[in-house]
């Protein structure tokens, strides 16, 4: 008695080797991404600067909530501030800042709770970050760095208990 087999092999296509450059395309271009590297090196130096255009944005939006009051469009533009930073902090050198903003954001990022976030909690994440560029506190694996990182985050993780 021979059992015939109805199923078929479909082989996956593989998009993804599509997307990054694989298959007709060609591979990945390292001149291009020497080049970039080249590029971003060169605006280095910037990055102190910019770094501190950041932080003055973070901090004049927290000046607008207390003057303004916890409103949707105050805690929207402060939560904007943050996300930048949270983007631009391991850019700039400081992973311990991605770390805080990151970890600001996770405390106002749900619309809804946003009007309800400790200010003092929103205030230590931002004196945080401060203090990190005052200090020079770049990794989150710094001894200090990473107690007042892992303190915030409990405590973010507390308020969303």
């Amino acid at each position: 008695m021979s059992q015939q087999n109805p199923s078929q092999v479909i082989p996956p296509s593989n998009n993804l080797r599509l997307k990054v450059g694989g298959g007709r395309l060609g591979g990945i271009d390292a001149a291009a991404i020497a080049k970039a590297e080249a590029a971003l090196k060169s605006l280095s130096g910037n990055f102190s600067q910019w770094l501190q255009d950041e932080i003055t944005k973070l901090d004049a939006a927290r000046h607008e909530v207390k003057v303004q009051g916890m409103t949707p469009e105050t805690m929207e533009n402060l939560y904007l501030r943050a996300h930048d930073l949270k983007g631009l902090g391991t850019t700039y050198g400081y992973q311990l800042i991605t770390r805080i903003a990151g970890s600001l954001c996770k405390l106002i990022d749900e619309k809804d709770k946003r009007l309800t976030a400790p200010m003092a909690l929103v205030d230590a994440h931002i004196d945080g970050i401060k203090a990190a560029v005052r200090d020079d506190i770049k990794s989150d694996t710094h001894p200090v760095g990473a107690a007042l990182a892992q303190e915030l985050e409990r405590r973010v993780r507390e308020f969303a208990a």
